[in-house]
């Protein structure tokens, strides 16, 4: 759901300020899950999710509307998963009151820090009362399935601040958490910023510090951390990323969205919403697609892999791909396994969890160029 209300400093998804075009863009989302249905083989789904964008922009009839165009098309499982990605301000009373009678189940909140710099920082369109407020409404109202967002080594906080922030998490006994390090992404207002000297880039050791205490912290109160920013408890993991990680087929609805089909072609929307509406008011599918070759697959497969608690499936590899590139994989891991930047548990290639941190570089050093 492209639409946001404001732009945050450190984003570069892609989303309009502009709600001018989102009765339309409703009609083409409906539009292309009519025309896309039949590329899911399986037509009970395991998981939903809303993402974008800010989706908890749209009316509660607007959300249901939507979920009621695809269960013309599927069913769903009797555990499925919905979640809805929603910002704390979004989160009022009667807006939680009306979706805790829909089939959302799960609440993603963009809740990024429970302290005001950082959140002024992010140019978010809440403040940290408002962060900590929206959680336990959804709580009363019976959305007990919240995953919230945080982010860390932001140049307005520290160390303690960030104890705070994790320790406000397990107060409001929030069962899944998902992390990031602030990032600087290009054509940011962050990068802006940075370059004009306006504050100061986010410090890697500083980071690396606040990762870690997250690490131990979040598993010392029951957390699994099983990926590298995803800390859930027992029976709280998401099952709709989990399935990305896993490689399992998916189909992604709306602008700038994503689809895999299990084997060997991925596709994507166009990131443009005049276009993306104007395609499919003339039934046509505003996508492009791939093939993905043995090296794609298997550089995905690495990079995936090592970033979670399950690793790299060894007899998978084994069963699907050439000698040359089993060869090529013995020979690049070889070393770090003596070095322990990796091991192998159970014929799964693993990272460690005392080097995630450098995960995506030591996945990197494996990719077939």
């Amino acid at each position: 759901m492209p639409f946001c209300k404001q732009k945050c400093s450190y984003c570069n998804f892609h989303f309009s300020t502009s709600f001018s075009l989102k009765d339309e863009m409703l009609s083409a989302i409906k539009k292309e899950i009519q025309l896309r249905h039949n590329e899911l083989e399986n037509k009970t789904l395991k998981s939903l999710y809303f993402g974008g964008g800010t989706p908890s922009v749209l009316s509660v009839d607007e959300i249901k509307s939507l979920i009621d165009e695809i269960q013309k098309y599927f069913s769903f499982d009797e555990n499925v998963e919905i979640t809805l990605e929603s910002n704390p301000d979004d989160l009022n009373k009667n807006f939680l009151e009306e979706l805790s009678k829909t089939e959302i189940n799960r609440l993603s909140i963009g809740t990024q820090s429970f302290y005001d710099e950082d959140l002024k920082l992010m140019n978010r369109a809440h403040n940290a009362s408002e962060a900590e407020s929206s959680i336990k409404r959804a709580q009363d109202f019976g959305l007990v399935n919240i995953s919230i967002d945080l982010i860390y080594g932001s140049p307005t906080s520290n160390f303690e601040i960030w104890k705070d922030n994790l320790n406000k998490t397990i107060e409001l006994q929030v069962p899944h958490v998902s992390s990031y390090a602030l990032t600087v992404e290009p054509k940011t207002a962050l990068e802006k910023w940075i370059e004009n000297g306006k504050i100061r880039s986010p410090e890697e050791t500083e980071q690396n510090q606040e990762f870690y205490y997250m690490k131990d912290f979040l598993k010392d109160n029951g957390f699994d951390h099983y990926e590298i920013s995803n800390f859930g408890k027992p029976g709280f993991h998401s099952k709709h990323n989990s399935a990305y990680w896993k490689s399992e087929p998916y189909l992604g609805i709306g602008p700038s969205a994503h689809s895999y089909n299990g084997h060997l072609e991925r596709s994507w929307n166009i990131a443009n919403n005049p276009i993306y509406i104007k395609n499919l008011n003339q039934n046509i599918l505003p996508k492009e697609k791939e093939i993905l070759t043995e090296k794609d697959i298997f550089n995905e497969m690495i990079m995936i892999g090592l970033r979670t608690i399950w690793g790299v499936d060894l007899n998978r590899i084994n069963q699907n791909f050439s000698s040359e590139v089993i060869d090529y994989l013995n020979q690049e891991t070889k070393s770090k396994i003596e070095s322990g930047i990796l091991e192998i548990e159970n014929n799964y290639l693993k990272i460690p969890e005392k080097h995630w941190f450098l995960a995506d570089g030591i996945a990197s050093d494996l990719f077939i160029v």
